[in-house]
């Protein structure tokens, strides 16, 4: 079975307004491979990078009782041991999925003086993908079709990049064996299989068929259509290709822009994301949200409906929803985003029930609703 460690993540500030269970079922981020939520404990799984990016370890994340001051990480099914430097990786990844940060903390305490029910609902963490390059992809996915076509894609996603892993670590060895140099750019035409043995990934234990969400790296030196047959993405193929090529040439600079906190640096960013084919407003602002931008509010059909059902704007279409959306949330800038995904969120769950509680087999069914598209 491997080794298990443990790593504690220390909440500082945050621990006070933490709560494992709202700050990660609260968007539907939190349904898509290579996500894992377990409802019995509470705990989330899935699988992290390590620090050179190439390698995985599958990780259960909890939190042990409220106002515990760490989350604890259980590093599952290891083969060998892990640097320091993996450690931290690790740790930083399971900070940002779950926003413990400063500016986080900040963030919660500012939106809930605004919305008292917000606080009341222990809501002000967004749940988010512990890259930025795994959230951008995955608000393309949420685009123009079905909720459970955009489960079924990201789950295919994390099985191409379990494929890629076994097949970058068979050429490291045929090429530590015989000196012979082999281009990344062959596994564009390379007929994948399995993972012979899934513990050389580090994920024994787990759900062997999917692997982690795939990396910029990964997917840049694709061919788009091998992709798009492979996963299924339709015209989404050439729009996260093209993505993954402007991080991967250094056009996108995606972990400078995080760090920043100057907000004409994001208005930047967002006209830079918007250039790209296939990125409309619905994904752009989708993206901010997950950096940590909130005055931009997803928009499309769903939000339509909200408005007229919740707020009476029985005359609300794509025409007057930008000034409706200024009328109803201009009141919690710069959270709108907030306010309006708090309201989307009590929909659900009257709805529903509990997203925390539903079973992971009925999220094509229960969450259609929850799916926003362009």
């Amino acid at each position: 079975m491997g080794e298990l460690i443990e790593l504690q993540v220390a909440l500082g500030e945050c621990s006070s307004s933490f709560n494992m269970e709202k700050a990660v079922c609260n968007h539907g981020l939190f349904m898509m491979s290579p996500n894992v939520w377990i409802p019995s404990t509470k705990s989330l799984r899935r699988p992290l990078r390590l620090a050179d990016s190439s390698g995985s370890v599958y990780v259960t994340i909890s939190h042990p009782a409220p106002n515990h001051p760490f989350l604890v990480i259980q590093v599952n099914g290891l083969q060998n041991s892990i640097s320091s430097a993996d450690k931290a990786v690790i740790m930083e990844q399971v900070a940002r999925m779950l926003r413990i940060s400063s500016k986080d903390e900040r963030d919660v305490r500012e939106f809930q003086t605004l919305h008292g029910s917000a606080k009341d609902r222990g809501f002000g963490r967004i749940f988010r993908s512990p890259s930025f390059f795994e959230d951008a992809v995955k608000s393309i996915l949420l685009c123009n079709c079905g909720w459970k076509r955009t489960l079924t894609m990201a789950r295919a996603l994390c099985a191409l990049q379990l494929q890629l892993a076994s097949a970058h670590l068979q050429h490291k060895r045929v090429a530590s064996n015989s000196n012979v140099k082999i281009s990344t750019k062959r596994l564009k035409h390379k007929k994948y299989t399995k993972a012979s043995s899934t513990s050389e990934l580090s994920m024994s234990g787990f759900d062997q068929s999917i692997g982690n969400f795939p990396t910029s790296t990964e997917l840049a030196c694709l061919d788009e259509k091998y992709l798009n047959e492979r996963c299924n993405l339709g015209y989404r193929a050439r729009c996260i290709l093209q993505l993954a090529r402007k991080v991967e040439n250094g056009e996108l600079e995606l972990n400078k822009l995080e760090e920043s906190s100057d907000t004409t640096s994001y208005e930047r960013f967002y006209q830079k994301l918007m250039k790209i084919k296939g990125f409309g407003p619905f994904v752009c602002s989708n993206i901010m949200m997950c950096i940590g931008f909130y005055e931009r509010i997803p928009f499309d059909s769903e939000t339509i409906r909200h408005l007229k059902m919740v707020h009476g704007k029985g005359k609300c279409s794509r025409k007057t929803i930008e000034k409706d959306i200024e009328e109803i949330y201009g009141k919690y800038a710069p959270f709108q985003c907030m306010a309006y995904w708090l309201e989307l969120l009590d929909e659900y769950e009257n709805k529903f029930g509990k997203l925390s509680e539903l079973e992971s087999s009925s999220y094509h069914l229960a969450t259609g609703s929850l799916h926003l598209t362009e």
